[in-house]
């Protein structure tokens, strides 16, 4: 692996887990124990460093979209969620941090590379195959809530399958009463 390389992977390691605001170079060089000086070489700067995190994140992204869209079960599926864990934390810290305009033009771009694949699975998972609209729009407020949820500790296979027997039992409530319950609350 090269030195870049091996930069730009604490980088998005230490993005994924603490957020861009841990993203200090100093930090950095001792975590991979290389000298400061060859952080400039490559990157010059913080800034770029950080574009260059965005752009291996998207390339990480179409990989994980790739296997998603190969994905014929839940089984699958969620073994390609937990190959991608870091991808997803780090996609998490983009959410988080979405106010930085850099950061929303990633997640929104980093969205639509994912979903075109993984549509067809999510039906599957979610038992909706009947209906785009809806499982599309399960699959938005999912979303949302699935990136607030998990950490390092919750992201592996139990929950994963808990989290979508859920949308299921949502999903199947949706088929029965042949209408969408009130989000808040009432009635």
């Amino acid at each position: 692996m090269s030195k870049e390389q091996i930069w730009i992977e604490a980088g998005y390691q230490t993005f994924a887990f603490e957020g861009p605001q841990a993203l200090r170079i100093e930090k950095l060089a001792k975590s991979v124990g290389i000298y400061k000086s060859s952080f400039y070489h490559f990157f010059s700067d913080l800034e770029v460093f950080t574009e260059r995190l965005l752009d291996f994140h998207l390339i990480q992204a179409k990989a994980m979209s790739d296997k998603e869209s190969n994905a014929q079960n839940e089984a699958e599926l969620t073994q390609t969620l937990l190959d991608h864990k870091l991808d997803l934390l780090f996609n998490r810290q983009l959410r988080i941090h979405r106010d930085n305009a850099d950061f929303q033009t990633c997640f929104l771009k980093t969205n639509e590379i994912s979903l075109k694949g993984f549509m067809p699975i999510w039906k599957k998972v979610i038992d909706l195959q009947e209906s785009s609209h809806l499982a599309n729009m399960v699959l938005m407020l999912s979303i949302e809530n699935f990136f607030l949820q998990i950490t390092d500790e919750t992201l592996n296979s139990s929950w994963i399958s808990a989290y979508f027997s859920k949308i299921r039992e949502m999903v199947q409530l949706f088929k029965t009463t042949n209408s969408i319950p009130s989000i808040d609350g009432s009635v």
